[in-house]
Parts: C-alpha cells; sequence; structure tokens
C-alpha cells in the first residue's frame, strides 16, 4: 500500500484524464447534495451564523490536519492569498444567500458565469485578447443565465442578480488565483477562503443580532438573523458541510492535479446537473424545458471560453 496522499504539492503530479474526471465529476455530486441542504438549514438558522460555524469547524480541522503534517496551510504571500480568499468568500456568502429564495440549480447557474466575467475583467484590466468565438460563446451563456433565472419575469426581480454577482466575485478570485497565487498550495488558498468567511460570518451576525428588525419566520429570513439557538438537524448539517466541503474541494483539487486545468475545468459544470437532480430528489423541485435549455447553453459557453482560453494564453 502506497504512503497517504497529502495535498502539500502546488503542481501538477500525473497527467490522468479519466481520473481527473472521475474526481471532479463524483466532488460536484456531493456539493449538490451539501448545498442543497442549506435549503433545509435556512429554515431555523441564519446565513451569517451558519457561515461563522462552517468555518469555525472547517478551520480546526485542516489546523488539526496541518499539525500533523497531511497539508500544508502556510502560504508564500499571505496578502496575495487573503485577497484570493477574501473574493472567493464574498462569492460563496452572495451564492448561499440566494438559496433562500432560488432553487439550487438556479444560484449554480448565476455562479457558472464566472468563466463570462474572468472573459470580460482580463480583457478591460489585463489586455488579454478576446476572439469571436469566446465573445459568441459568452453572448450564448448569458441568454442561458436570464432562461434559468428570468430576472424579468413579472417585473424586474433584483434578487434573481444575486447568483450573478456571486459569479462576479468568484471571477475575481480566479484571476487573483492566477495573477499572483502561482505556487501557492491548495490547502493554504482553501485555508484562507475558510478564514475569510468566518470572518464575513463573525461581522455578520453581529450585526444582525445588534440590529433591532423583524425577522420573517422558515427561510425567508435566513439573511436577516443574527446569532441564535439551532436546531439538532441544522446543526447536524453544518458539521456535515464543513466536513463534506473540505473532502469535497480536495477532490477538485486533486483532479486539477491529475489533468489538464482547461479540460477539468469543464467537469465542474455537472454541478448544474447534480444540483437539478438533489433539488428534485430532496424538495421535488423540477427543471422545466426553457429552464434545462438554458443550463446546457451555460454549459457550452463555459466549454468554449475555457477551451479558446488556454488556447490564447
Amino acid at each position: 500500500m502506497s504512503a497517504p496522499t497529502t495535498f502539500n504539492d502546488a503542481t501538477s503530479i500525473h497527467d490522468r484524464p479519466l481520473a481527473a474526471a472521475g474526481v471532479v465529476v463524483f466532488s460536484m455530486f456531493v456539493l449538490g447534495g451539501l448545498d442543497n441542504a442549506v435549503a433545509v438549514i435556512a429554515r431555523d438558522t441564519g446565513l451569517w451564523q451558519f457561515h461563522f460555524l462552517r468555518a469555525c469547524l472547517a478551520v480546526s480541522i485542516m489546523l488539526g490536519m496541518a499539525r500533523v503534517g497531511w497539508i500544508n496551510i502556510t502560504p508564500n504571500r499571505r496578502w496575495a492569498v487573503a485577497l484570493r480568499g477574501g473574493m472567493t468568500g464574498l462569492s460563496i456568502l452572495v451564492y448561499f444567500g440566494s438559496l433562500a429564495f432560488l432553487t439550487l440549480a438556479q444560484a449554480a447557474a448565476g455562479l457558472f458565469t464566472a468563466p463570462i466575467w474572468v472573459m470580460l475583467l482580463s480583457a478591460v484590466f489585463l489586455r488579454q485578447r478576446v476572439g469571436p468565438m469566446r465573445i459568441l460563446a459568452a453572448a450564448i451563456g448569458f441568454v442561458g443565465v436570464l432562461l434559468v433565472l428570468r430576472p424579468f419575469e413579472g417585473g424586474l426581480n433584483t434578487l434573481a442578480l444575486f447568483p450573478i454577482i456571486a459569479g462576479f466575485f468568484y471571477a475575481c478570485g480566479a484571476i487573483a488565483t492566477r495573477q499572483y497565487c502561482t505556487g501557492e498550495t491548495a490547502m493554504a488558498m482553501l485555508f484562507y477562503f475558510f478564514l475569510s468567511l468566518g470572518l464575513f460570518g463573525f461581522v455578520g451576525a453581529s450585526a444582525m443580532s445588534l440590529w433591532s428588525h423583524d425577522i420573517p419566520i422558515g427561510a425567508d429570513g435566513f439573511i436577516l438573523r443574527g446569532f441564535g439557538p439551532m436546531g439538532h438537524l441544522s446543526m447536524g448539517l453544518t458539521v456535515l458541510q464543513a466536513v463534506g466541503s473540505i473532502f469535497a474541494v480536495g477532490l477538485i483539487f486533486r483532479g486539477y492535479q491529475m489533468g489538464d486545468a482547461a479540460q477539468v475545468a469543464i467537469y465542474e459544470y455537472s454541478l448544474l446537473v447534480f444540483a437539478a437532480g438533489w433539488s428534485y430528489l430532496m424538495f421535488s423541485q423540477t427543471v422545466d424545458l426553457m429552464m434545462a435549455i438554458g443550463m446546457g447553453f451555460i454549459i457550452l459557453s463555459g466549454i468554449v471560453i475555457s477551451l479558446r482560453s488556454r488556447r490564447v494564453s
């Protein structure tokens, strides 16, 4: 039996595309179930407290793993990893917050606008050339997002735009990773991601606790709750979220070590399929034809942008 695999290596160690695909697809399957569970947590817990507790658990686990030498969480450039963690943390904060009023499939669709944002931000601020194929792909992806989120159905629904904002911050984190975090270990970046989420959660929960306001019952009060008691089910699911997130994200990082990054990124779009599947199994939520077409457009857009970006980089 070989020695246990660790996540200390920041470079690619293998060229195993099929194994990379399997690992990433399985991690998306796990994340689809975990993220759907947030809709249950939202019934009696606040967004901010959830992120604070989940981050505390995840940070504690990672500190223990680092202590015994399983992972390396010490960054080379602390400011760069903190910047990347903050941007990605903001993205996930908005993403989970949108689950209080959107299905996971809709929230994930907005989050997967990140490749479009990366392309646009890179063109504007990094002066990278964008060819007609990627512009067309971005337009197709944008149409797909409109079909899934339907922000103009029954008038302008600004809440439907939140997942797109999550995609923007996720793109900022991706650009920070590419520009400033070369050579950093995956676990160091994950550690600072959870630190950022914990800080955001603590500040938000404290503000909501000090602010005197009415809090709707059930999931409608998810964003407005501060610190407070949690039900046994919500606490258990929060613990599961912390442990499962480290496991699933660790698998994603391993997948990127096994295969070409541009190709591996394509498999992350399987989350859209698993999100819809888990939503149906857990809450009987269905995806209509227009949403399915929109998700297909988003997947196609992401594939084209990822492959074309690799070609011009």
